[in-house]
């Protein structure tokens, strides 16, 4: 004698395999249309991207690591103040002079999304002194300050700064 499980009450549908068969995939169907949207939704939303090349970034790594041994060799003394609607950038060479005939370039780099980097116009106050405003909003960045000389850089820093 055969048995079928059916609902609670009285007369209600049987539970068949087709019924089963439509709950499981049903089910699944749903799981897997949730992962598609959400892949999705965090594929197209991330925008840090650390390198765009690792292999690019591995053979510039010698370059770099000159740059930075002529970098330190300089014994170039450089602050920046950082606020709200302001930078404030001072440099010295190493017997305590003001650079001069220097460019500075100031990027403000969000730690997570590159789309929401800020390039900094930073303009001369006086020798050795740089200023960029109204750009600085508040936060939390990445300080990139260069500084470059006829198209070559000379001083590159990159620091952490919470700016409130």
């Amino acid at each position: 004698m055969a048995s079928r499980a059916t609902s609670p009450d009285d007369g209600g549908r049987p539970l068949t395999g087709r019924t089963v068969l439509i709950c499981f995939i049903a089910f699944f169907g749903v799981v897997f249309g949730a992962n598609f949207l959400l892949v999705r939704a965090a594929v197209t939303s991330f925008g840090g991207v650390e390198t765009e090349s690792a292999y690019k970034a591995g053979l510039a790594f010698r370059q770099e690591s000159e740059a930075a041994a002529a970098q330190d060799a300089r014994n170039w003394k450089v602050e920046a103040h950082v606020e709200p609607g302001r930078l404030d950038v001072a440099a010295r060479d190493a017997q305590g002079r003001p650079l001069a005939d220097v460019a500075l370039t100031a990027v403000l780099q969000h730690p997570t999304d590159r789309r929401l980097d800020v390039t900094l116009d930073p303009v001369p106050v006086s020798a050795g002194l740089w200023r960029a405003s109204d750009e600085v909003t508040a936060g939390q960045w990445e300080l990139v300050i260069e500084f470059s000389r006829d198209g070559e850089r000379l001083f590159r820093s990159t620091n952490r700064v919470i700016v409130r």
